[in-house]
């Protein structure tokens, strides 16, 4: 009796037989990624230092730059690199294990040798890559290298590692450089994009939805689809300053600090702006220090339930040695407090809290607040991608999702800008 098998059980039986040819390396097992990327995921042609590739959420960007590296390594291009990301986790989880990170364009038995613990792929023709974390960067003054891929650049909080692993790009005949980021209107960006020697791409995210989960595309759609930032996180483009905005990048970029110096301070505050609902709650770290200006510390905002995101609350108060943590209390009262006391005596940790009510409205709140920005009193200690670009996006009286991460902001600088006593303690 002869037996036909359905579209659906066919596909599944070719998926899987192209996975075992794949794990067992068999030529031809997979189609080459020339005929499965499209145009903006190639490196572009032409004399190019570096290329750019900017692309929304989901846009394919971690998969391009892997396979530039496999092409690159393969064909004997290049054999000593640098792989660079904003942090040493993304480094490892993105990059490198990530499902569409460097290993993964490989079949089991062909895989490059990955060695965690001393940050370094070593492929079987000798090409060697070293891992770079950008909140390191005095990691890479060292070592040369003749080719780099750097992941994420937008959201670096030390930018100037970029410098100094291009400085270290300084062996063979032509040096290059592969960028694949989300776009923000950051002074690094906007100095590649300068550049006449940096060849530029762009993908959207909707260029790669049928590659994408399903889940995925509901929520980014739902949170960014219509919206400003969505021209950022969907379509790539690089954000204008708004008008009417209180806030513009190149006020805060002027006052920016770079993370990791010694800090003094004499207070350290924790804003916490909860959630009204499916979106983030707020909590944002800022200090006043000795100089008497305004240090932003840390953006800890989280999309999570109630428990989840006062434990996060906690952890920053600990982990920053803060004096208080001032919540707002329009939304859920006491309950804000409550929840946040509670995870705190989970950990064993007394912890000082000041409820504070919204009587006035928001542009109210926050026009003092821009002022101390205007007068270079707050100094971001690194970046915030997300905070910055609600800052930046926020025009008074217009209607909008209301930017918690802002607020919290806020509300922690409103709490800094009062008088208190002071305890010098270092950061």
């Amino acid at each position: 009796m002869t037996t036909t098998m359905s579209p659906i059980e066919a596909g599944a039986l070719r998926l899987l037989a192209q996975e075992i040819m794949e794990r067992e390396g068999i030529p031809g097992s997979a189609p080459p990624w020339s005929s499965l990327a499209r145009v903006a995921q190639l490196p572009p042609d032409g004399d190019w230092a570096t290329w750019l590739y900017l692309g929304g959420r989901g846009a394919g960007k971690t998969r391009s730059g892997a396979e530039w590296v496999k092409a690159m390594v393969e064909n004997g291009v290049y054999r000593r690199w640098a792989l660079a990301g904003p942090t040493a986790a993304d480094v490892r989880d993105v990059m490198v294990e990530g499902e569409s990170g460097l290993l993964s364009v490989y079949p089991l038995n062909r895989r490059p040798d990955y060695e965690p613990s001393k940050r370094r792929i070593t492929w079987a023709n000798g090409a060697v890559a070293t891992l770079f974390s950008a909140d390191e960067p005095a990691r890479m003054r060292g070592p040369q290298h003749e080719a780099a891929w750097c992941d994420e650049v937008g959201v670096w909080r030390r930018p100037e590692a970029f410098d100094m692993l291009m400085l270290g790009l300084r062996l063979g005949p032509k040096p290059r450089v592969a960028v694949t980021t989300t776009p923000r209107p950051t002074k690094l960006i906007r100095a590649l994009l300068a550049d006449p020697h940096t060849a530029v791409t762009r993908s959207t995210t909707f260029e790669n939805l049928a590659n994408l989960a399903p889940q995925f595309r509901e929520y980014i759609l739902a949170r960014y689809e219509g919206t400003r930032l969505g021209l950022q996180e969907l379509y790539a483009e690089i954000l204008e300053a708004v008008e009417g905005a209180l806030w513009t990048l190149s006020l805060i970029d002027s006052a920016r600090v770079q993370a990791g110096f010694e800090l003094k301070m004499t207070r350290v505050v924790v804003g916490v702006d909860p959630p009204g609902g499916a979106v983030e709650c707020g909590i944002v770290v800022a200090g006043r220090g000795e100089d008497g200006h305004y240090y932003v510390l840390e953006d800890a905002s989280i999309l999570a339930s109630p428990d989840r995101w006062a434990g996060q609350v906690i952890d920053a108060y600990q982990t920053f040695r803060a004096d208080r943590v001032v919540g707002e209390s329009n939304y859920g009262g006491d309950m804000v407090e409550n929840t946040i006391r509670q995870a705190a005596r989970a950990r064993g940790v007394g912890v000082s809290y000041k409820a504070v009510h919204a009587t006035r409205g928001k542009a109210i709140r926050a026009e003092p607040i821009a002022a101390l920005y205007e007068q270079g009193r707050v100094h971001h200690v690194g970046i915030f991608p997300t905070l910055e670009s609600e800052q930046c996006g926020w025009v008074p009286g217009e209607a909008a999702t209301s930017p918690n991460r802002m607020d919290a902001l806020v509300w922690a600088l409103t709490e800094l800008s009062q008088r208190g006593e002071p305890t010098v303690r270092f950061m």
